[in-house]
């Protein structure tokens, strides 16, 4: 058990790494782009996504190697048989929907857990740095920065 916890700190610090590192370009790159404040908002909202499925893809990634390599547990349930089995339960863990048609056992139980924690954290971070980036150019006109 040790080693999922110790697996799980250290995917929840990436995550938190990935998310802090792409606000931060998208933060840095929206003064120096000429298009209409309106259309920051797709910047914004494309990078907040290309975020999410990053830290998606990392727990995906985790779950195939914890389960194939380090036989920490596994994914049961529905399953086709493929990495997307993985990334679909990772999604589905990471946005707390939780379907339910493909679930952990073993150790993954708790990286699971922790990754539904650190999903709604991220998701609620990118919904405020959502507000507060258009906040600063709701009243803007096209051509100013």
């Amino acid at each position: 058990m040790l080693i999922a916890i110790l697996i799980t700190f250290i995917l929840v610090l990436i995550s938190i790494l990935i998310h802090y590192e792409l606000l931060r370009t998208i933060t840095n790159i929206l003064p120096h782009i000429s298009i209409k404040p309106r259309a920051r908002l797709l910047v914004i909202i494309t990078g907040v996504f290309i975020a999410h499925i990053l830290e998606i893809a990392l727990f995906a990634l985790a779950f195939g190697l914890m389960q194939h390599q380090w036989g920490l547990g596994a994914i049961s349930g529905n399953l086709e048989g493929s990495w997307i089995d993985y990334f679909y339960f990772s999604a589905s863990s990471y946005t707390t929907l939780g379907m339910g048609d493909i679930f952990p056992a073993g150790h993954l139980r708790f990286v699971a857990a922790i990754e539904s924690l650190t999903g709604l954290v991220l998701i609620g971070w990118s919904a405020a740095y959502t507000y507060l980036a258009m906040s600063k150019f709701w009243g803007m006109k096209k051509g100013e920065k």
